[in-house]
């Protein structure tokens, strides 16, 4: 008999369980960032309080979304020893830049993973990576479970862009740069989106206001993110478009071979003697 390999661009393939997963993780994502919006003047309005539960639903459904990719693609020992390395090495670039100016150099290395790893793979990633980085850096604190889901998130979205298996080259290059920078400011304003509705009130024109019309909270939102955060996003946007654009060709090429030498999602056929 003769085996044939046939091997593919991803190691994870999104399956049907995963998609599952995933939604549900982000469904209770976007509930933990946005309820405070819809909640009453008297509603004991406390992000902090909300991380324990957040934090004890986050790991499970991480782990679901694992064992689903397990089921989906067959992930393997090799795969998840390609997450451990990955998460280690953006932990480690996290604080290279020590937050100076937004200038965080992991996300230029969650979107060139997110691409050639797919959605799945990128979301745990990136969800592993900020906890692994907080661990580091003794960055823990209610604010984790929510950077967690952003960056997870963020490496998803990576993985979800178009042509993964056709795209090369400086277009694909070019696009993940533009993705790079849009996705870091999208980062900073879902993060905001937590401080922002723990920030005591100070009477200023942009303080969070509970039990005040949606669209009025929205306005003063975008007022706070211009005035507190814009230029700490603008860096980390500059800072992962020029890494992706210089660096990038010779990651993707690494991170590809990688994966195709470890076959995760090899399929394995048999022919009829002399075929």
């Amino acid at each position: 008999m003769r085996g044939t390999r046939e091997r593919r661009a991803r190691p994870v393939r999104f399956g049907p369980r995963a998609v599952i997963a995933l939604v549900l993780i982000s469904a209770i994502g976007v509930a933990a960032f946005g309820w405070p919006l819809l909640a009453g003047p008297d509603s004991g309005l406390a992000h902090s309080k909300d991380a324990p539960w957040l934090f004890a639903a986050l790991l499970p459904l991480l782990v679901g979304v694992v064992v689903a990719m397990i089921a989906d693609s067959g992930l393997d020992a090799k795969a998840v020893a390609m997450l451990g390395v990955l998460a280690a090495v953006g932990a480690a670039l996290r604080p290279l830049g020590a937050g100076t100016a937004g200038l965080e150099p992991m996300f230029f290395l969650m979107v060139l993973s997110g691409r050639v790893l797919g959605p799945g793979f990128g979301f745990v990633l990136g969800s592993v990576t900020m906890f692994a980085s907080a661990l580091l850096t003794g960055g823990v604190g209610p604010w984790m479970p929510f950077q967690m889901l952003s960056m997870g998130w963020f490496a998803m979205g990576a993985g979800l862009l178009p042509g993964p298996d056709r795209l090369r080259g400086r277009a694909e290059l070019l696009m993940l740069a533009l993705y790079g920078a849009v996705a870091s400011f999208a980062y900073g304003t879902v993060m905001n989106l937590y401080g922002w509705t723990i920030v005591p009130g100070l009477g200023s024109g942009i303080s969070f206001r509970p039990g005040d019309a949606l669209g009025d909270n929205l306005v003063r939102f975008l007022a706070y993110c211009t005035a507190t955060s814009l230029g700490w996003d603008l860096g980390r946007a500059v800072l992962t478009v020029v890494l992706t654009l210089t660096v990038g060709t010779a990651l993707l090429k690494a991170l590809r071979r990688a994966t195709r030498r470890a076959a995760f999602e090899a399929q394995v056929t048999f022919g009829a003697p002399g075929e």
